[in-house]
């Protein structure tokens, strides 16, 4: 109950012109499958070159579209030597989750409809 609790009070806290940032680095095809990978990954995230092998992008494009997810706070990174690790942003995406479901079904819980739990990224297996 207090994650719930936890989670609405955060989802509160997004703007309504952050979840257009946000959905709007999301409404692109590549970029969605960049975002998603990450989100599999969990909180290790997966290493730029590992981005490119698995979406067969090429450098320039992959690193842009990045930039764009990483502008609207989806997308955190950092450099391990010569390597960039990226992982997702999960309490932005919890927040945008939260934001988007907070009135749904305008609290009807008979209606079926109920916002989503926040999500915890899971470990990633060596």
């Amino acid at each position: 109950m207090l994650d719930s609790v936890l989670y609405f009070r955060n989802s509160r806290n997004m703007k309504s012109i952050d979840a257009l940032t946000c959905l709007n680095a999301l409404a692109q095809e590549h970029r969605l499958n960049l975002y998603r990978l990450l989100v599999q990954a969990g909180e290790e995230g997966m290493a730029v070159g590992e981005l490119a092998a698995a979406t067969g992008l090429a450098g320039a494009t992959l690193t842009n579209h990045l930039h764009i997810l990483r502008r609207a706070g989806m997308v955190s990174d950092e450099r391990r030597g010569r390597v960039i690790q990226c992982r997702a942003n999960y309490p932005q995406m919890n927040a945008l989750l939260g934001f988007l479901t907070e009135n749904c079904c305008a609290g009807s819980a008979a209606a079926g409809c109920a916002p989503a739990t926040t999500c915890q990224p899971a470990r990633r297996k060596r």
